[in-house]
């Protein structure tokens, strides 16, 4: 099994190599079946993987040695243990079926061929990340996400607009980056090693310093920050919506976001020692998770609210992390890469049914004309909202209970409340898209119709997914053979939290945060779906509303503040320094040597006795230097 683990990362980058290379001249249906079969085979490799750690551990496999600096011996290896397997099939399973989806979504794009290999080196560099056994290979597949997140959000990049959004994105996640790198360079400095094994077996030994451990994490954190959207490097996350949904779905489900949690887990023994940069972790992911959800309130762009929903999600798993309950924010992690891929895929389904029209206020009535894309977009709404017995209700209710037990009531009310916005702008979502009267143009009605089977079994299987994923890690108190399962399988990575808190009170605890889901669930039936509420048109939008609804005016503060005094100051050191500074003296010395040449070329008149008078001159003057 060792010598098959390198083809798993390696078998969607030869999907990319081919594609990229002969794409262009190959058929579509071609093009869809290397793409999707070499996921395929990486997950079916993940599976086997998987009942391999299960029956004798972790593998380490290193293919060679990447290079050797004084003490710094850097190899190209794989540590497949029980959280990297674990991101792999995530990564695999859920990146497969946005693979079969995007056949259908993008047939008719011209860039076909190009998209899927984007696609594929994107898998390619996810499955670095989570695979690599040092912080290096970490990092190289860090970045190699980041570039495929520009080549995706900008795919259509004859949009200026797009074009802006990837490079908001490059250039937000290169801030993030400097964070992780300086965190490396910590790491190596104190352990003269980067190897994850190694780090982690001498830390015990190691009696580092309260305020170095912290500082350590605080940079980690930083990258995390850029790669999760958390406050305040998000703002690129909901531009990234300008690129093909099937993007969408998979840098916010299965890739890229999830990149900051794995992180943080992975380097829970760093961080278990130091309670300051929990609290940190915590503070911004709990203060994300509000932000965002109030945002997401009064969005109508069916991506966007989708969007700062998984920027509100990812401070909610940040929450988990900085209270220890790193098992319960994978637990997170999983159950919503179900239903968020499913909303996403789903919301795709109906901008492809409206000839690409995203704003729901335009929109209303689909579950008529598109049964199957509104029962799993009801699916995952739910999902995500907390209903009972689906899988968001029990990965929250884990996350609640943790903040409660190491937080207190504080702590537990305001995650709470995070997730009641959650619930309250998706259902607003779900009732305005497909309940009430079709608000849109004749041509859109006519134009409407269920998408095709390549994008509908995807959806079918999510929606399976997002149904029953929540049994993966059900309460211990429910006393069910499979209780906390994936906790006991993380275990051998991860430390298991115990939750100090009797049957009672996690009960208690559960049923006021599941009733007041379900009351939010049919009171919003009521105000959307039964009596068609419209969302108010931006012209009437006035005080607090207007003031979310153009999200705080973020962007607008950084524009201002940092935005135009760089470009401001560009354009100084531009024409100073480099114009008149550099280029004048560059320019200057050549335009010197010019007249200089123009000059001396006088001299070369042709007439041999100016020649003879010269050479005798300069005879005499050196004869005069030598003897006087």
């Amino acid at each position: 099994m060792d010598s098959l683990i390198p083809l798993i990362p390696f078998l969607p980058f030869i999907g990319f190599i081919i594609n990229g290379l002969f794409g262009k001249k190959m058929s579509k249906n071609a093009v869809g079946i290397i793409g999707s079969g070499t996921v395929l085979a990486s997950f079916a490799l993940s599976i086997l993987c998987f009942y391999q750690v299960a029956e004798s551990g972790a593998i380490q496999v290193n293919l060679y040695n990447f290079f050797t600096v004084d003490s710094l011996q850097v190899d190209f290896g794989f540590l497949v243990d029980h959280l990297s397997v674990w991101m792999m099939l995530i990564v695999t399973g859920i990146g497969f079926l946005i693979h079969v989806y995007s056949i259908g979504y993008m047939h008719d794009d011209d860039g076909f061929w190009k998209f899927f290999a984007y696609l594929n080196l994107f898998i390619f560099s996810m499955l670095l990340l989570v695979m690599g056994n040092n912080f290096l290979m970490l990092f190289f597949g860090w970045e190699g996400v980041g570039l495929c997140s520009y080549l995706l959000i900008g795919f259509w990049y004859t949009n200026k607009e797009y074009g802006k959004a990837a490079r908001k994105a490059f250039i937000m996640n290169r801030i993030g980056d400097l964070g992780l790198l300086l965190g490396i360079f910590m790491i190596f400095q104190l352990f003269g090693s980067l190897n994850f094994t190694e780090i982690f077996e001498r830390l015990p030994t190691m009696r580092l310093e309260a305020g170095v451990a912290t500082t350590i994490c605080v940079l980690l954190f930083i990258g995390a920050m850029g790669k999760s959207a958390q406050l305040p490097l998000y703002t690129w996350l909901p531009d990234a919506m300008a690129g093909p949904t099937p993007v969408s779905a998979l840098i916010h489900a299965a890739t890229m976001v999830t990149a900051g949690i794995y992180l943080i887990a992975r380097c829970n023994p760093l961080y278990s020692l130091s309670p300051e940069a929990m609290q940190f972790v915590a503070s911004v992911g709990l203060v994300t998770c509000l932000f965002a959800a109030v945002i997401g309130l009064r969005q109508n762009d069916i991506k966007k609210v989708l969007a700062y929903s998984t920027v509100s999600q990812l401070g909610l798993m940040f929450v988990a992390l900085g209270m220890g309950a790193y098992a319960s924010a994978m637990f997170h992690v999983t159950t919503h890469a179900f239903f968020k891929a499913l909303l996403f895929l789903a919301a795709g389904s109906v901008i492809h049914g409206m000839g690409g029209e995203q704003d729901i206020r335009k929109m209303g009535g689909l579950r008529k004309a598109m049964p199957i894309t509104f029962w799993v977009f009801l699916i995952g709404t739910f999902a995500i909202s907390g209903f009972p017995l689906l899988s968001g209700f029990f990965s929250k209710d884990e996350i609640f209970a943790f903040t409660y037990a190491n937080g207190g009531p504080l702590w537990w009310g305001l995650s709470g409340l995070g997730a009641m916005l959650t619930a309250v702008y998706m259902c607003r979502l779900l009732y305005v898209t497909f309940f009430g009267e079709f608000r849109g143009t004749k041509e859109q009605e006519h134009h409407l119709h269920e998408s095709p089977l390549t994008m509908t079994a995807p959806l079918a299987i999510l929606a399976g997914l997002s149904l029953a994923g929540g049994f993966l890690n059900t309460p211990h108190f429910f006393h069910l053979n499979n209780e906390q399962w994936m906790a006991h399988w993380l275990s051998w990575v991860i430390p298991i939290q115990e939750i100090h808190l009797d049957a009672a009170t996690e009960w208690t605890l559960m049923i006021i945060t599941t009733s007041l889901a379900v009351a939010i669930i049919i009171l919003s039936y009521f105000i959307y779906g039964k009596k068609s509420n419209l969302p108010v048109a931006d012209a009437e939008q006035t005080g607090l509303i207007r003031v979310i609804a153009n999200k705080f005016y973020v962007d607008e503060i950084y524009d201002f503040l940092i935005v135009r005094p760089i470009e401001k100051m560009s354009k100084i050191f531009h024409y100073y320094v480099d114009l008149q500074g550099i280029d004048g003296i560059v320019n200057g010395v050549g335009t010197g040597v010019q007249k200089l040449g123009a000059q001396f070329r006088k001299l070369q008149n042709g007439n041999i006795e100016y020649y003879l008078i010269g050479m005798v001159a300069g005879a005499v003057l050196l004869l005069l230097t030598v003897f006087l």
